[in-house]
């Protein structure tokens, strides 16, 4: 078992927003890419709930993997 401490990002200045593929419905994930070391993610319908951080790099290449056909990329790299 992994004993490594993990501390938790704070995320009090993120600028939240969510992608124009959600079609407004509040049925989507949040970004907040205005942060310097990490872009945290979560479910919109849940914005007091957890979050999942990804470095930038992590995410651009996320993002870049998506299919076009599925998913414009509306979200922020």
């Amino acid at each position: 078992m992994n004993s490594a401490h993990h501390s938790t990002p704070d995320l009090s200045g993120a600028r939240w927003r969510t992608g124009s593929y959600s079609g407004g419905n509040n049925e989507c994930v949040e970004v907040a890419p205005n942060l310097p070391h990490l872009v945290p993610v979560r479910d919109s319908t849940r914005p007091a709930g957890p979050a999942i951080a990804f470095s930038h790099h992590a995410w651009r290449a996320f993002v870049n993997d998506l299919a076009p056909a599925e998913v414009p990329h509306s979200f922020p790299i």
